[in-house]
């Protein structure tokens, strides 16, 4: 299964490699195709769900929702870069993956994950903004200003995994093909170089911390600024209110960097391979099915449009049978 290729340095050069995914048992690898089928149809329909209501529901046409039909579909994109192919090798035995492929699933993973982080403190100065600032808020979230922090964190997010794909990929892998992971991810793919990567290590996270450290900073001191203005409110039922709109996005906050942060900031000493695969499911196939939920459960809103949807079609229904 191996395919290298010689070169003038005195070491074979890897041009594809193996992903050996979440186990080696041949007997669990069809339960857990069908468990990740289950998840991924969740997380495709949960997330599809929110971002079509908040599409067409006139009621959901504010900042607070623009921002969570970017998040939808981000999450729409960072599953469907890992688990189609998961799913794949759960019934082949056949599990390569060509050098470009891994590469351009790294990208778009880095891509999509660090947009995500910079998207998700922009949806955290939202909520400053409508609880601390609430008579201004449509002036200062304009259509115009939720556009460029979209774009803003697309750009970012692309210069990040550019840079990071780049410097990984330069790297010869000569030591083997075989990946002990389910998809193309820094810390298992630098482990197959037969070069010293430290500096490249050292690199890889201060990028890394830059890219956790800002957003999540500009969060804590959003939240900091809204508990502050929250207790100077004078009654229980505004508190109550006020920390309701905040709570989903507190909760997708902390699954989301708590699972990132172990992964890519933890010290070397205590790398374990199938510690960071469950870390990793966290955050590519875990986080994005809790989501829709999240927000479904905790926002009469997003659950009355839900509701709104569903006896609409139900009504729809009726209407066909009739005819």
């Amino acid at each position: 299964m191996k395919n290298i290729i010689s070169t003038p340095t005195n070491f074979t050069r890897v041009t594809e490699f193996v992903l050996l995914g979440l186990s080696s048992h041949p007997e669990l690898q069809v339960l857990l195709f069908m468990v990740f089928l289950l998840v991924y149809i969740i997380i495709m329909v949960g997330n599809m769900l929110i971002f079509i209501m908040i599409l067409v529901d006139l009621s959901l046409q504010t900042p607070m929702y623009f921002f969570l039909k970017v998040l939808s579909f981000l999450d729409i994109c960072y599953s469907s870069v890992t688990l189609p192919k998961m799913l794949s090798n759960f019934l082949s035995k056949d599990k390569r993956i060509s050098y470009t492929g891994c590469a351009a699933q790294m990208f778009f993973l880095l891509f999509l994950g660090a947009s995500e982080c910079f998207l998700l403190a922009a949806m955290a100065y939202d909520r400053y903004v409508a609880i601390c600032k609430p008579l201004m808020y449509m002036t200062i979230m304009n259509e115009k200003v939720c556009y460029s922090f979209t774009i803003l964190s697309w750009f970012f997010g692309n210069v990040v995994s550019l840079v990071q794909t780049i410097w990984v990929f330069a790297l010869p892998f000569c030591k083997s093909n075989q990946i002990n992971y389910f998809f193309c991810d820094i810390p298992p793919l630098i482990k197959l170089s037969c070069v010293d990567t430290s500096t490249y290590e050292m690199q890889a996270f201060i990028t890394t911390f830059i890219v956790i450290f800002i957003p999540f900073s500009f969060i804590v001191v959003s939240y900091l600024l809204i508990i502050h203005n929250i207790l100077k409110m004078t009654t229980m039922e505004s508190r109550q209110k006020a920390f309701s709109t905040c709570s989903s996005h507190l909760l997708v906050v902390t699954l989301y960097y708590g699972s990132g942060s172990l992964i890519y900031l933890k010290p070397k000493s205590i790398y374990s391979q199938d510690s960071n695969k469950v870390l990793a499911l966290m955050y590519t196939v875990v986080t994005p099915m809790l989501n829709p939920i999240i927000y479904s459960l905790r926002n009469k809103e997003i659950s009355g449009a839900m509701k709104k949807m569903i006896n609409k079609a139900k009504h729809q229904q009726i209407l066909s049978h009739g005819a």
